[in-house]
């Protein structure tokens, strides 16, 4: 890291040069489990769904490797988060059109 970065306005070096005293420690509270277990994630400010870390009871979809175009990717990705997700929709859109009668 910089010794001075101008976003955070801070001397980084001399922070990260300190070092905390057990009187410092004590001062932390402890933090109950429930903080942990049912507490909510943020990114960029924004809560963040919880995923379910079980099997899906019917699998849907399947997992592969595939290789793309840059073009196609840095384009679904450019649209945020979900660009997966795009990916598979308009690849489904594609299915549907090109099917036979």
């Amino acid at each position: 890291m910089k010794e001075n970065n101008a976003g955070l306005k801070s001397n980084l070096k001399k922070v990260d040069s300190h070092a905390i005293s057990p009187a410092e420690y004590a001062e932390i509270p402890e933090l109950p489990e429930e903080f942990f277990t049912e507490g909510q994630l943020y990114r960029n400010g924004k809560p963040v769904e919880r995923r379910s870390r079980g099997k899906q009871k019917e699998p849907t979809k399947k997992q592969l490797t595939i290789r793309l175009n840059s073009e196609v990717v840095d384009f679904f990705k450019s649209q945020g988060n979900g660009w997966q997700s795009r990916i598979n929709t308009a690849l489904q859109e594609y299915v549907r059109s090109h099917k036979p009668a």
